[in-house]
Protein backbone atom coordinates (compact mmCIF):
# COMPACT_ATOMS: atom_id res chain seq x y z
CA UNK A 1 0.00 0.00 0.00
CA UNK A 2 1.26 3.54 -0.58
CA UNK A 3 1.08 6.71 1.39
CA UNK A 4 -2.21 7.67 0.64
CA UNK A 5 -3.98 4.49 1.29
CA UNK A 6 -4.29 3.13 -2.27
CA UNK A 7 -2.36 0.33 -4.11
CA UNK A 8 0.89 0.83 -5.43
CA UNK A 9 0.67 0.33 -9.26
CA UNK A 10 2.73 -2.86 -10.24
CA UNK A 11 6.86 -2.70 -10.76
CA UNK A 12 8.63 -3.50 -13.86
CA UNK A 13 10.56 -6.89 -13.32
CA UNK A 14 13.31 -6.94 -10.82
CA UNK A 15 11.62 -4.64 -8.43
CA UNK A 16 10.42 -5.85 -5.32
CA UNK A 17 7.00 -7.21 -6.24
CA UNK A 18 6.09 -10.63 -6.87
CA UNK A 19 7.09 -11.65 -10.60
CA UNK A 20 3.03 -12.85 -11.49
CA UNK A 21 2.56 -8.84 -10.46
CA UNK A 22 4.43 -7.37 -13.38
CA UNK A 23 3.07 -6.53 -16.44
CA UNK A 24 -0.73 -6.25 -15.50
CA UNK A 25 -1.96 -2.68 -15.84
CA UNK A 26 -4.77 -1.85 -13.29
CA UNK A 27 -7.67 -0.40 -15.03
CA UNK A 28 -7.88 2.50 -12.70
CA UNK A 29 -5.69 5.42 -11.78
CA UNK A 30 -4.45 5.01 -7.90
CA UNK A 31 -5.71 8.23 -6.15
CA UNK A 32 -1.32 8.25 -6.19
CA UNK A 33 -0.96 7.98 -9.57
CA UNK A 34 -3.28 10.71 -10.39
CA UNK A 35 -2.14 13.17 -8.22
CA UNK A 36 0.72 12.54 -10.09
CA UNK A 37 -0.27 12.89 -13.02
CA UNK A 38 -2.17 16.43 -12.31
CA UNK A 39 1.50 17.75 -11.07
CA UNK A 40 3.13 16.89 -14.41
CA UNK A 41 0.24 18.28 -16.67
CA UNK A 42 0.38 21.24 -14.41
CA UNK A 43 4.29 21.83 -15.48
CA UNK A 44 3.94 20.78 -19.17
CA UNK A 45 0.91 23.23 -19.65
CA UNK A 46 2.15 26.34 -17.98
CA UNK A 47 5.77 25.64 -19.00
CA UNK A 48 4.70 25.50 -22.87
CA UNK A 49 2.49 28.14 -22.71
CA UNK A 50 5.28 30.74 -21.02
CA UNK A 51 7.46 29.35 -23.96
CA UNK A 52 5.31 30.06 -26.66
CA UNK A 53 4.00 33.72 -25.48
CA UNK A 54 7.67 34.66 -25.83
CA UNK A 55 8.44 35.01 -29.15
CA UNK A 56 5.24 37.05 -30.36
CA UNK A 57 6.09 40.03 -28.52
CA UNK A 58 9.15 39.91 -26.67
CA UNK A 59 11.42 40.70 -29.45
CA UNK A 60 9.66 43.76 -30.09
CA UNK A 61 10.01 45.07 -26.71
CA UNK A 62 13.46 44.31 -26.78
CA UNK A 63 14.32 46.16 -29.66
CA UNK A 64 12.79 49.48 -28.04
CA UNK A 65 15.37 48.70 -25.04
CA UNK A 66 18.27 48.58 -27.17
CA UNK A 67 18.92 44.68 -28.18
CA UNK A 68 20.02 43.59 -31.32
CA UNK A 69 18.82 41.05 -33.11
CA UNK A 70 22.02 39.29 -32.61
CA UNK A 71 21.82 39.22 -28.65
CA UNK A 72 17.75 39.07 -28.65
CA UNK A 73 19.15 35.58 -30.34
CA UNK A 74 21.26 35.24 -28.11
CA UNK A 75 19.07 35.36 -25.13
CA UNK A 76 16.83 32.43 -26.44
CA UNK A 77 19.16 30.59 -27.10
CA UNK A 78 20.92 30.66 -23.61
CA UNK A 79 17.60 28.95 -22.20
CA UNK A 80 18.40 25.59 -24.20
CA UNK A 81 22.10 25.86 -23.37
CA UNK A 82 21.80 26.27 -19.72
CA UNK A 83 18.19 23.60 -19.34
CA UNK A 84 21.63 21.03 -21.16
CA UNK A 85 23.81 21.83 -18.15
CA UNK A 86 21.35 21.79 -15.57
CA UNK A 87 19.65 18.75 -17.04
CA UNK A 88 23.10 16.40 -16.29
CA UNK A 89 23.80 17.83 -13.01
CA UNK A 90 19.69 17.67 -11.34
CA UNK A 91 19.42 13.39 -13.22
CA UNK A 92 22.89 12.71 -11.56
CA UNK A 93 21.86 14.54 -8.30
CA UNK A 94 17.90 14.08 -7.79
CA UNK A 95 17.99 11.13 -5.75
CA UNK A 96 20.49 13.31 -3.12
CA UNK A 97 18.23 16.20 -3.27
CA UNK A 98 14.99 14.51 -3.21
CA UNK A 99 12.39 14.29 -6.50
CA UNK A 100 9.68 15.97 -4.79
CA UNK A 101 11.68 18.81 -3.49
CA UNK A 102 13.17 19.36 -7.04
CA UNK A 103 9.75 19.43 -8.36
CA UNK A 104 8.60 22.10 -6.24
CA UNK A 105 11.44 24.34 -6.17
CA UNK A 106 11.88 23.89 -9.89
CA UNK A 107 8.29 25.09 -10.32
CA UNK A 108 8.16 27.84 -7.57
CA UNK A 109 11.28 29.26 -9.08
CA UNK A 110 9.93 29.18 -12.67
CA UNK A 111 6.93 31.30 -11.54
CA UNK A 112 8.87 33.41 -9.61
CA UNK A 113 11.07 34.57 -12.76
CA UNK A 114 7.84 34.48 -14.98
CA UNK A 115 6.75 37.46 -12.84
CA UNK A 116 10.37 39.10 -13.07
CA UNK A 117 9.88 38.37 -16.93
CA UNK A 118 6.98 40.65 -16.80
CA UNK A 119 8.62 43.48 -15.45
CA UNK A 120 11.97 43.72 -17.41
CA UNK A 121 10.10 46.77 -19.13
CA UNK A 122 10.79 49.02 -16.62
CA UNK A 123 14.66 47.97 -16.26
CA UNK A 124 16.57 50.86 -17.83
CA UNK A 125 17.67 50.03 -21.61
CA UNK A 126 21.05 49.10 -22.67
CA UNK A 127 23.40 47.05 -21.11
CA UNK A 128 21.68 46.82 -17.82
CA UNK A 129 18.23 45.61 -19.72
CA UNK A 130 20.19 42.51 -21.53
CA UNK A 131 22.13 41.46 -18.47
CA UNK A 132 18.53 41.33 -16.53
CA UNK A 133 17.17 39.79 -19.53
CA UNK A 134 20.33 36.91 -19.35
CA UNK A 135 19.90 36.59 -16.05
CA UNK A 136 15.96 36.04 -15.98
CA UNK A 137 16.68 33.12 -18.57
CA UNK A 138 19.02 31.46 -17.07
CA UNK A 139 17.37 31.46 -13.75
CA UNK A 140 13.94 29.97 -15.90
CA UNK A 141 16.36 27.63 -17.51
CA UNK A 142 17.75 25.90 -14.41
CA UNK A 143 14.61 25.80 -12.91
CA UNK A 144 12.79 24.57 -15.75
CA UNK A 145 15.28 21.52 -15.61
CA UNK A 146 15.10 21.09 -12.26
CA UNK A 147 11.07 20.46 -12.37
CA UNK A 148 10.93 18.14 -15.45
CA UNK A 149 13.44 15.84 -14.68
CA UNK A 150 12.19 15.42 -11.45
CA UNK A 151 8.92 15.31 -13.13
CA UNK A 152 9.66 12.12 -15.49
CA UNK A 153 11.57 10.43 -12.75
CA UNK A 154 8.60 10.12 -10.72
CA UNK A 155 6.01 9.45 -13.38
CA UNK A 156 8.66 6.74 -14.44
CA UNK A 157 8.73 5.64 -11.18
CA UNK A 158 4.93 5.55 -10.22
CA UNK A 159 3.74 3.86 -13.40
CA UNK A 160 6.70 1.51 -14.42
CA UNK A 161 4.95 -0.63 -17.05
CA UNK A 162 2.83 2.39 -18.58
CA UNK A 163 5.79 5.05 -18.93
CA UNK A 164 5.18 5.85 -23.01
CA UNK A 165 1.30 6.08 -22.55
CA UNK A 166 1.52 8.06 -19.95
CA UNK A 167 4.33 10.02 -20.93
CA UNK A 168 2.46 9.99 -24.45
CA UNK A 169 -0.61 11.49 -22.95
CA UNK A 170 0.99 14.34 -20.96
CA UNK A 171 2.10 15.72 -24.40
CA UNK A 172 -1.26 16.59 -25.17
CA UNK A 173 -0.97 19.01 -22.35
CA UNK A 174 2.33 20.51 -23.51
CA UNK A 175 0.35 20.91 -27.19
CA UNK A 176 -2.17 22.72 -25.52
CA UNK A 177 0.18 25.34 -24.11
CA UNK A 178 1.08 25.76 -27.40
CA UNK A 179 -2.12 26.16 -28.73
CA UNK A 180 -3.34 28.42 -26.28
CA UNK A 181 0.06 30.26 -25.27
CA UNK A 182 0.02 32.54 -28.42
CA UNK A 183 -3.93 33.78 -28.64
CA UNK A 184 -4.11 33.87 -24.77
CA UNK A 185 -0.38 36.03 -24.83
CA UNK A 186 -1.53 38.45 -27.40
CA UNK A 187 -5.13 39.37 -26.30
CA UNK A 188 -3.79 39.99 -23.06
CA UNK A 189 -0.57 41.88 -24.72
CA UNK A 190 -2.34 44.01 -27.01
CA UNK A 191 -5.50 44.72 -23.94
CA UNK A 192 -3.12 45.30 -21.11
CA UNK A 193 0.74 45.79 -22.13
CA UNK A 194 3.56 43.72 -21.92
CA UNK A 195 3.60 42.97 -18.00
CA UNK A 196 0.28 41.37 -17.66
CA UNK A 197 0.95 37.67 -19.58
CA UNK A 198 3.82 37.13 -17.52
CA UNK A 199 3.10 38.05 -14.22
CA UNK A 200 -0.70 36.39 -14.42
CA UNK A 201 1.44 33.45 -15.84
CA UNK A 202 3.96 33.39 -13.20
CA UNK A 203 0.89 33.78 -10.29
CA UNK A 204 -0.83 30.60 -11.79
CA UNK A 205 2.24 28.93 -11.59
CA UNK A 206 3.22 29.76 -8.29
CA UNK A 207 -0.51 28.98 -7.28
CA UNK A 208 0.43 25.04 -8.34
CA UNK A 209 3.30 25.12 -5.77
CA UNK A 210 1.39 24.76 -2.37
CA UNK A 211 -0.62 22.48 -4.20
CA UNK A 212 1.91 19.94 -5.33
CA UNK A 213 3.53 20.55 -1.74
CA UNK A 214 0.47 18.50 -0.55
CA UNK A 215 -0.78 16.10 -3.64
CA UNK A 216 2.61 14.68 -4.71
CA UNK A 217 4.33 11.94 -3.17
CA UNK A 218 7.85 11.71 -1.43
CA UNK A 219 9.74 9.20 -3.25
CA UNK A 220 12.99 7.71 -1.50
CA UNK A 221 15.71 5.81 -3.12
CA UNK A 222 19.20 4.84 -2.43
CA UNK A 223 21.98 6.81 -5.04
CA UNK A 224 22.96 4.66 -8.65
CA UNK A 225 26.45 3.54 -9.08
CA UNK A 226 26.44 4.56 -12.86
CA UNK A 227 26.95 7.74 -14.36
CA UNK A 228 25.55 9.39 -17.74
CA UNK A 229 29.15 8.68 -19.10
CA UNK A 230 28.08 4.96 -19.14
CA UNK A 231 24.73 5.42 -20.30
CA UNK A 232 25.64 7.47 -23.33
CA UNK A 233 28.76 5.35 -23.98
CA UNK A 234 26.08 2.19 -24.86
CA UNK A 235 25.88 2.28 -28.26
CA UNK A 236 21.71 2.08 -29.02
CA UNK A 237 21.33 5.11 -25.97
CA UNK A 238 23.75 6.98 -27.49
CA UNK A 239 21.83 6.65 -31.37
CA UNK A 240 18.92 7.29 -29.33
CA UNK A 241 20.24 10.88 -28.31
CA UNK A 242 21.27 11.25 -31.84
CA UNK A 243 17.52 11.19 -33.09
CA UNK A 244 15.98 13.06 -30.16
CA UNK A 245 18.53 15.87 -31.31
CA UNK A 246 17.62 15.68 -34.76
CA UNK A 247 13.74 16.16 -33.65
CA UNK A 248 14.48 18.22 -31.37
CA UNK A 249 16.25 20.51 -34.02
CA UNK A 250 13.97 20.28 -36.56
CA UNK A 251 10.99 21.32 -34.46
CA UNK A 252 13.02 24.71 -32.97
CA UNK A 253 14.06 25.16 -36.53
CA UNK A 254 10.71 26.25 -37.80
CA UNK A 255 10.59 28.76 -34.99
CA UNK A 256 12.75 31.64 -36.19
CA UNK A 257 12.07 30.81 -39.97
CA UNK A 258 8.07 29.38 -40.59
CA UNK A 259 6.54 32.75 -39.96
CA UNK A 260 9.06 34.84 -41.73
CA UNK A 261 8.39 32.49 -45.04
CA UNK A 262 4.64 32.26 -44.65
CA UNK A 263 4.33 35.94 -44.26
CA UNK A 264 6.79 36.55 -47.52
CA UNK A 265 5.43 33.30 -49.48
CA UNK A 266 2.15 34.36 -48.80
CA UNK A 267 1.43 37.41 -47.91
CA UNK A 268 -0.76 36.52 -44.78
CA UNK A 269 -1.81 39.12 -42.31
CA UNK A 270 0.36 38.84 -38.91
CA UNK A 271 -2.63 37.73 -36.75
CA UNK A 272 -2.97 34.64 -39.11
CA UNK A 273 0.44 33.09 -39.18
CA UNK A 274 0.04 31.57 -35.77
CA UNK A 275 -3.07 29.49 -37.31
CA UNK A 276 -0.17 27.86 -39.34
CA UNK A 277 0.99 26.60 -36.28
CA UNK A 278 -1.79 24.49 -34.54
CA UNK A 279 -1.53 22.13 -37.65
CA UNK A 280 2.14 20.72 -36.25
CA UNK A 281 0.93 21.30 -32.53
CA UNK A 282 -2.69 20.01 -32.56
CA UNK A 283 -1.41 16.46 -34.65
CA UNK A 284 1.65 16.49 -32.49
CA UNK A 285 -0.48 16.51 -29.53
CA UNK A 286 -3.76 14.21 -30.75
CA UNK A 287 -1.11 11.48 -31.88
CA UNK A 288 1.73 11.05 -29.40
CA UNK A 289 -1.50 9.52 -26.66
CA UNK A 290 -1.84 6.61 -29.05
CA UNK A 291 1.70 6.31 -29.70
CA UNK A 292 2.40 5.60 -26.25
CA UNK A 293 -0.30 3.13 -25.68
CA UNK A 294 1.28 0.97 -28.48
CA UNK A 295 4.39 1.80 -27.71
CA UNK A 296 3.75 0.15 -24.23
CA UNK A 297 1.29 -2.62 -25.13
CA UNK A 298 3.55 -3.88 -28.30
CA UNK A 299 7.13 -2.72 -27.59
CA UNK A 300 8.38 -4.34 -30.92
CA UNK A 301 6.61 -1.28 -32.38
CA UNK A 302 9.11 1.51 -31.10
CA UNK A 303 11.94 0.25 -33.52
CA UNK A 304 9.78 0.77 -36.50
CA UNK A 305 8.19 4.32 -34.82
CA UNK A 306 11.66 5.61 -34.35
CA UNK A 307 12.88 4.53 -38.15
CA UNK A 308 9.93 5.46 -40.36
CA UNK A 309 9.10 8.51 -37.82
CA UNK A 310 12.52 10.17 -38.90
CA UNK A 311 12.43 9.33 -42.44
CA UNK A 312 8.92 10.24 -42.51
CA UNK A 313 10.40 13.73 -40.83
CA UNK A 314 12.58 14.21 -43.59
CA UNK A 315 10.09 13.74 -46.14
CA UNK A 316 8.28 16.35 -44.93
CA UNK A 317 10.75 19.23 -44.58
CA UNK A 318 11.85 18.15 -48.08
CA UNK A 319 8.21 19.24 -49.31
CA UNK A 320 7.63 22.02 -46.52
CA UNK A 321 9.32 24.47 -49.20
CA UNK A 322 9.27 22.39 -51.29
CA UNK A 323 12.91 22.04 -52.04
CA UNK A 324 13.18 23.50 -55.93
CA UNK A 325 14.95 20.35 -57.11
CA UNK A 326 11.19 18.58 -56.84
CA UNK A 327 10.19 21.37 -58.58
CA UNK A 328 6.51 21.55 -56.58
CA UNK A 329 5.03 24.96 -56.46
CA UNK A 330 4.54 26.23 -53.15
CA UNK A 331 1.02 26.18 -52.06
CA UNK A 332 -0.40 27.39 -48.63
CA UNK A 333 -3.02 24.15 -48.52
CA UNK A 334 0.23 21.82 -49.18
CA UNK A 335 2.54 23.57 -46.36
CA UNK A 336 -0.47 22.93 -43.43
CA UNK A 337 -0.80 19.11 -44.73
CA UNK A 338 3.08 19.14 -44.16
CA UNK A 339 3.30 20.18 -40.93
CA UNK A 340 0.23 18.19 -39.98
CA UNK A 341 1.90 15.10 -41.04
CA UNK A 342 5.15 16.29 -39.32
CA UNK A 343 3.32 16.41 -36.10
CA UNK A 344 2.50 13.47 -36.53
CA UNK A 345 5.81 11.84 -37.18
CA UNK A 346 7.53 13.69 -34.62
CA UNK A 347 5.03 11.85 -31.95
CA UNK A 348 5.56 8.89 -33.64
CA UNK A 349 9.56 9.34 -33.30
CA UNK A 350 9.38 11.15 -29.85
CA UNK A 351 7.60 9.16 -27.76
CA UNK A 352 9.23 5.78 -27.86
CA UNK A 353 12.80 7.01 -26.95
CA UNK A 354 12.60 7.38 -23.35
CA UNK A 355 11.17 3.95 -22.95
CA UNK A 356 13.78 2.57 -25.13
CA UNK A 357 16.61 3.99 -23.03
CA UNK A 358 15.27 3.05 -20.42
CA UNK A 359 14.80 -0.30 -20.68
CA UNK A 360 18.49 -0.31 -22.63
CA UNK A 361 19.55 0.78 -19.63
CA UNK A 362 18.04 -1.84 -17.92
CA UNK A 363 19.37 -4.68 -19.96
CA UNK A 364 23.25 -4.02 -19.57
CA UNK A 365 23.32 -3.43 -15.89
CA UNK A 366 21.52 -0.39 -14.37
CA UNK A 367 19.16 -0.68 -11.67
CA UNK A 368 15.70 -0.36 -11.55
CA UNK A 369 14.40 2.62 -9.55
CA UNK A 370 14.24 6.20 -9.23
CA UNK A 371 18.28 6.72 -9.59
CA UNK A 372 18.09 5.53 -12.90
CA UNK A 373 14.58 7.03 -13.88
CA UNK A 374 16.76 10.20 -12.74
CA UNK A 375 19.75 9.59 -15.43
CA UNK A 376 17.45 8.51 -18.75
CA UNK A 377 15.54 11.90 -17.67
CA UNK A 378 18.08 14.33 -17.19
CA UNK A 379 19.71 12.66 -20.55
CA UNK A 380 16.51 13.20 -22.75
CA UNK A 381 16.29 17.03 -21.45
CA UNK A 382 19.79 17.74 -22.34
CA UNK A 383 20.12 16.01 -25.71
CA UNK A 384 16.54 17.66 -26.48
CA UNK A 385 17.95 21.21 -25.36
CA UNK A 386 21.34 20.45 -27.62
CA UNK A 387 18.73 20.02 -30.77
CA UNK A 388 16.32 23.03 -29.07
CA UNK A 389 19.58 25.16 -29.28
CA UNK A 390 21.31 24.22 -32.55
CA UNK A 391 17.66 24.28 -34.80
CA UNK A 392 16.93 28.00 -33.97
CA UNK A 393 20.40 29.14 -34.45
CA UNK A 394 21.36 26.79 -37.84
CA UNK A 395 18.17 27.60 -38.72
CA UNK A 396 18.37 31.11 -38.76
CA UNK A 397 21.62 31.36 -40.40
CA UNK A 398 20.50 28.97 -43.45
CA UNK A 399 17.35 30.94 -44.22
CA UNK A 400 19.45 34.34 -44.45
CA UNK A 401 21.84 32.81 -46.75
CA UNK A 402 19.87 29.98 -48.98
CA UNK A 403 16.24 30.43 -48.07
CA UNK A 404 13.97 28.49 -46.49
CA UNK A 405 13.03 25.86 -49.25
CA UNK A 406 16.78 24.90 -49.17
CA UNK A 407 17.11 25.28 -45.33
CA UNK A 408 14.45 23.24 -44.27
CA UNK A 409 16.20 20.63 -47.18
CA UNK A 410 19.15 20.51 -45.08
CA UNK A 411 17.30 20.22 -41.74
CA UNK A 412 15.25 17.34 -43.02
CA UNK A 413 18.71 15.67 -43.94
CA UNK A 414 19.18 15.37 -40.35
CA UNK A 415 16.30 13.20 -39.43
CA UNK A 416 16.96 11.12 -42.79
CA UNK A 417 20.47 10.43 -41.30
CA UNK A 418 19.70 9.41 -37.86
CA UNK A 419 16.87 7.39 -39.02
CA UNK A 420 19.04 5.29 -41.53
CA UNK A 421 21.23 4.71 -38.86
CA UNK A 422 18.47 3.68 -36.27
CA UNK A 423 17.56 1.29 -39.00
CA UNK A 424 20.45 0.03 -39.17
CA UNK A 425 21.69 -0.83 -35.96
CA UNK A 426 18.41 -2.66 -35.70
CA UNK A 427 19.58 -4.89 -38.19
CA UNK A 428 22.57 -5.29 -36.96
CA UNK A 429 20.94 -5.77 -33.74
CA UNK A 430 18.45 -8.38 -35.22
CA UNK A 431 21.26 -10.20 -37.10
CA UNK A 432 23.66 -10.79 -33.92
CA UNK A 433 20.42 -12.26 -31.90
CA UNK A 434 19.38 -14.80 -34.23
CA UNK A 435 23.36 -15.90 -34.98
CA UNK A 436 23.54 -16.12 -30.92
CA UNK A 437 19.89 -17.99 -31.05
CA UNK A 438 21.22 -20.10 -33.93
CA UNK A 439 24.88 -20.92 -32.39
CA UNK A 440 23.13 -21.49 -28.69
CA UNK A 441 20.74 -24.13 -30.37
CA UNK A 442 23.67 -26.27 -32.21
CA UNK A 443 25.52 -26.17 -28.98
CA UNK A 444 22.67 -27.45 -27.24
CA UNK A 445 22.08 -30.15 -29.96
CA UNK A 446 25.92 -30.86 -29.45
CA UNK A 447 25.69 -31.52 -26.00
CA UNK A 448 22.63 -34.11 -26.27
CA UNK A 449 24.33 -35.75 -28.80
CA UNK A 450 26.77 -36.42 -26.77
CA UNK A 451 25.10 -37.44 -23.95
CA UNK A 452 23.26 -40.06 -26.60
CA UNK A 453 26.22 -43.30 -26.22
CA UNK A 454 25.72 -43.03 -22.14
CA UNK A 455 22.36 -43.05 -22.15
CA UNK A 456 22.16 -46.13 -24.66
Amino acid sequence: MDAAGEPEAPRSPGGDDPPESAGKTPMWLSREQLFVVISAASINLCSMMYYSILGPFFPKEAEKKGASDTVIGMIFGCYSLFVLLASLVFGKYLVRIGAKFMFVAGVFVSGGVTVLFGVLDQVPEGLIFIAMCFLVRVADAISFAAAITASVAILTKTFPNNVATVLGSLETFSGLGLVLGPPIGGFLYQSFGYEVPFILLGCIILLTVPLNMCILPDYESDPGEHSFWKLITLPKVALIAFVINSLSSCLGFLDPTLSLFVLEKFHLPAGYVGLVFLGLALSYAISSPLFGLLSDKMPHLRKWFLVFGNLITAGCYMLLGPVPVLHIKSQLWLLVLILVVNGISSGMSVIPTFPEILSCAYENGFEEGLSTSALVSGLFSAMWSVGAFIGPTLGGFLYEKIGFEWAAAIQGLWALTSGLAMGLFYLLEYSRRRRSKIQKNLGTEEEQTALLPDEI
